[in-house]
């Protein structure tokens, strides 16, 4: 069985299958493999677009006497959803582990148990009843998200609202993922956001299907992670920011980091945690400069020393914590971008030391040796390494390494990932850099030589670059968006540089078929509607007056008309 699907499937199946589908339901897993034509009839406002669509009869209400029946391996789901709807109606829901019934909600659970397909679902929706059938508890949420949006916008009311009359169209859907990988990346080692942002994003998330949150938790600025053995790196590294280097000390204690887990988990989300190595270590040398490998004058004290036992052991000191804290079977390292500060490591006597025991050539080889022994301790810990694109020709296993490719002006590094066997998750600067601009009129943000990400470059991807090798897609385990944070010093800011594009991003990781820009506009505009009842402010394409660009700190110069 491909790795990848396995592992991300043991954090969402329980163990045993269950078999509570109504007799005579043809499962999920036996249904055509036949790829469905686009079909939006009826019109309903879902991202990602589900696989295939066709109407159903009549259409399903819910009042306060509806049941929601459920699978006890699908418990958790059915409280989430109850409480959803709890929070918009006011109505507390019964929830019964009872035979399929009229007047309810049921969720139930595929025959086959297929581990293949744990994010498959089938949705039906007539007059009588829902119906709705999952390979797994994570496939049961999914189809909940769906569910969700099949419901007035007000659903996602924070009080009840008594005006709504909470009906969902009669529909049939069947739909699973494009990709397993779906990724969103939030840097807090350039500014920190705290518990209650994540929160909202991982929410978010979740509504939109997606099922990775990388989080970068250490950089040059800010060390965010509080590390025991170590507490300096946290107290004295956690210190400042890109703003501010002499602010206050800010990171997540392991309590903050635990209900933080918890609470994706509960959402099917797995977090991969990032301890950025060998560079990108200005704030742990801060702490503790004695396992520094210099830097340069832009890039003070940026690396770790790959030729010092004891730096060695630190940082398996500090992968060791970190791999106890965060169940996902994968740990990201970084392994990006030492040359901006490795040029001190050539006069490092334990440098030159180990280039001779090695016989490593040059400063790369010894990068490259560093990035091999660091994801040997990451296997021992019983993790899959994960590593930026710079890691492709450090020799490390490809079948203990995931590579992001993130250096969309290097196309080679994606086919030299692909062609020796390594699986890629797509996260390249355009379109998935949440720090590019997103509107030609937008001068807060970055670009690279006038490029930047569009929602519509967001929602085509991907689109292979040329020389990619395209027999070897199958290595392709996802995308990922990726919000660099050097630009972004709120949770403001944040937003407005994450949404809309979050929508796109999603769909292109979820959903197959020809793509149709159009049609997802039109879908768009409720998922905004949306946004404002989270109270979540975002950039609104379709009225650039109504969401003026922000500065770095959230802040909004000339607002403009409002509405």
């Amino acid at each position: 069985m491909n790795r990848i699907v396995l592992l991300l499937v043991l954090l969402t199946v329980s163990l045993g299958c269950m078999a509570d589908s109504p007799k005579g339901a043809k499962p999920a897993a036996v249904q055509s493999a036949k790829a469905a034509p686009v079909n939006v009839v009826p019109q309903i406002n879902v991202i990602p677009r589900p696989a295939k669509v066709q109407a159903g009869e009549g259409e399903f209400v819910i009042t306060a006497k509806t049941q929601i029946v459920c699978n006890k391996l699908f418990r958790k789901e059915a409280e989430y959803l109850r409480d959803r709807i709890k929070t918009a109606t006011g109505w507390n829901l019964g929830i019964s582990e009872a035979a399929p019934s009229d007047d309810a909600i049921n969720l139930l659970q595929n025959r086959s148990c297929n581990l293949w397909n744990a994010e498959r679902y089938t949705l039906e929706v007539s007059a009588k009843r829902v119906v709705m059938i999952g390979e797994s508890p994570a496939g049961i949420f999914h189809g909940i998200q769906t569910l969700r949006q099949l419901l007035p916008v007000e659903i996602e009311s924070a009080k009840p609202v008594l005006d709504v009359r909470w009906v969902v169209p009669g529909v049939k859907i069947q739909d699973n993922p494009r990709y397993e990988w779906r990724g969103l990346m939030i840097d807090e080692g350039r500014h920190f956001f705290g518990k209650a942002y994540v929160k909202q994003i991982l929410e978010q998330m979740a509504l939109r299907k997606m099922n990775v949150f990388h989080w970068h938790l250490t950089d040059m600025p800010g060390w965010r992670i509080e590390i025991k053995a170590w507490p300096k790196l946290a107290t004295v590294g956690g210190k400042g920011d890109d703003t501010d280097p002499n602010g206050p000390v800010k990171y997540y204690t392991q309590d903050d980091i635990r209900e933080i887990v918890a609470y994706a988990k509960a959402r099917h989300i797995m977090v991969v945690p990032e301890i950025d190595m060998p560079g990108h270590a200005t704030a742990a040398n801060r702490a503790y400069p004695e396992f520094s490998g210099g830097g340069s004058k832009k890039h003070p004290e940026f690396t770790f020393n790959p030729g010092s036992e004891k730096c060695y052991s630190y940082l398996t000191d500090i992968l060791k914590e970190t791999a106890e804290l965060f169940p996902a079977p994968f740990l990201h390292y970084g392994g990006d971008e030492a040359h901006f500060g490795n040029k001190k490591w050539s006069s490092l006597p334990g440098v030159q030391a180990l280039m001779k025991k090695e016989n490593l050539k040059d400063l790369i080889a010894v990068e490259q040796f560093f990035n091999r022994r660091m994801a040997t301790v990451i296997d021992s810990l019983g993790k899959t390494t994960v590593g930026w694109d710079e890691i492709v020709n450090a020799g490390v296993p490809a079948d203990k390494c995931i590579v992001m490719w993130w250096r969309h002006t290097t196309p080679k590094a994606l086919a030299t990932a692909l062609s020796k066997g390594y699986k890629v998750v797509l996260c390249p600067r355009v379109p998935c850099y949440f720090d590019f601009v997103q509107h030609a009129s937008h001068k807060v943000g970055r670009r690279w030589k006038g490029k930047y990400g569009t929602l519509k470059l967001a929602y085509e991807y991907p689109v292979f670059p040329e020389g990619t090798p395209m027999d070897k897609l199958g290595q392709i385990v996802g995308i990922q968006a990726n919000l660099w944070t050097e630009k972004v010093g709120s949770t403001a800011r944040a937003n407005f540089m994450t949404y809309p594009r979050l929508s796109a991003i999603a769909e292109a990781g979820w959903s197959t078929g020809e793509k149709d820009f159009t049609d997802f506009q039109r879908r768009l505009k409720p998922m905004l509607k949306r946004l404002d009842l989270h109270g979540v402010n975002y950039f609104n394409p379709f009225d650039l007056e109504k969401t003026p660009e922000m500065n770095v700190h959230g802040t909004v110069k000339n607002p403009g008309k409002k509405k």
